[in-house]
């Protein structure tokens, strides 16, 4: 209506917009600029720009729906992480609001980060590379954020659209001691551990994870742990933890033997775990507990480590379904018998973009733009 001729309009850039989660979003944003959203923010969200791996786009007017096929045609130029910030920059205007979108999941965009906050941007992004990544990067980029008030929303980097790094934010700012962070935060390892009971075959259970799409095309990329990794540094770095990819334990699920085999041959030859797998399972079903492959940041020896434990069968861990997530927060105000949990679904492109949704909210009302 004629109202929304006055409204501030906050321009969006999405990098990585053709993939899964990078095409929710700009499908989540059209479906939000409808709704009560804008005369809640007193800003209109739009769609300025997008890219794919190689090739960006300026959209001109906010209903473009062709740009995936603009993108592979001759309508975009080649991709320029810094000439992207730049348009947004630009589109915004000296008073306006710009938000870059890292949907990717690639080494690149993160090194521009810097760039497109000098620039006076806000930065949200599922990209779990920048959060795991060097650290002096990720510190240069944290301290502008704070001496700049530009955001940088990491929520969907953790538990995808799950309230993980909010709520550790909101403990931390309201001055709770965070003693330890325990969490399930993989939903393959999950679903293979929830499904994983004594007498099962542990590959038989990997197998029918990946026919039903669960894993990695190369499950080793999941059962390494790395994935995993990334997201306890993330949330050990949160808690102020000085710690790399490197300084972590991580307790790899893949054996040495199978490590530098074809995905073809590892496939074929993982039922070699099986019976140390079927040992610990079978021991921790004696004792009435269960197996469960968990991240862990404990705040008060400052380390952090991703490990197969053993849990009792009252335990929280043990009573997940499926593909969820969970992570339990012990703090000085959650006590070890009553600690705060967040729990569900920590993966899938809608949820994700979600999260990613929920930052950028997060940044305009930071902004504090208005008409």
């Amino acid at each position: 209506g004629s109202g929304t001729a006055l409204m501030a309009t906050v321009m969006i850039g999405v990098v990585g917009a053709t993939g899964a989660i990078g095409s929710a979003l700009v499908r989540q944003l059209a479906v939000v600029a409808q709704g009560p959203l804008a005369a809640t923010l007193g800003a209109t969200l739009r769609v300025a720009a997008v890219s794919n791996s190689k090739c960006m786009l300026k959209l001109q007017t906010d209903t473009a729906t062709d740009w995936d096929a603009q993108l592979k045609t001759g309508a975009s130029q080649a991709l320029d992480l810094h000439a992207f910030g730049d348009w947004l920059v630009e589109a915004a205007g000296p008073q306006g609001c710009g938000v870059v979108v890292d949907c990717t999941a690639s080494e690149d965009p993160p090194n521009a980060y810097l760039h497109w906050m000098q620039a006076g941007l806000h930065i949200v992004t599922p990209n779990k590379k920048f959060g795991a990544g060097p650290l002096d990067r990720y510190k240069r980029v944290q301290d502008l954020s704070r001496r700049s008030g530009r955001q940088l929303g990491c929520e969907a980097t953790v538990g995808a659209g799950l309230p993980i790094m909010s709520t550790l934010r909101g403990l931390l700012e309201t001055g709770d001691q965070v003693l330890r962070i325990e969490g399930i935060l993989s939903g393959t390892l999950s679903y293979i551990f929830n499904t994983y009971k004594p007498g099962m075959k542990f590959s038989d259970v990997v197998l029918s994870a990946a026919a039903k799409g669960y894993t990695e095309p190369d499950p080793r990329e999941d059962l390494s742990g790395m994935d995993v990794a990334r997201k306890v540094a993330i949330l050990a770095r949160e808690c102020g933890l000085q710690v790399g990819l490197g300084s972590l334990q991580v307790d790899s699920l893949v054996p040495a033997s199978l490590a530098q085999v074809s995905v073809q041959d590892f496939m074929l030859r993982l039922n070699e775990a099986d019976e140390g797998m079927a040992m610990r399972a079978d021991a921790a079903c004696a004792a009435n507990e269960v197996v469960r492959y968990v991240g862990a940041v404990d705040v008060l020896t400052g380390t952090a480590s991703v490990s197969l434990k053993r849990y009792p069968v009252s335990h929280p861990f043990a009573q997940l379904n499926g593909t969820e997530n969970m992570v339990v927060f012990t703090t000085e105000r959650y006590a070890a018998s009553q600690p705060l949990v967040v729990r569900g679904p920590g993966a899938g492109a809608e949820v994700t973009a979600a999260g990613c949704l929920g930052d950028i909210i997060q940044a305009v009302r930071c902004s504090g733009i208005r008409r």
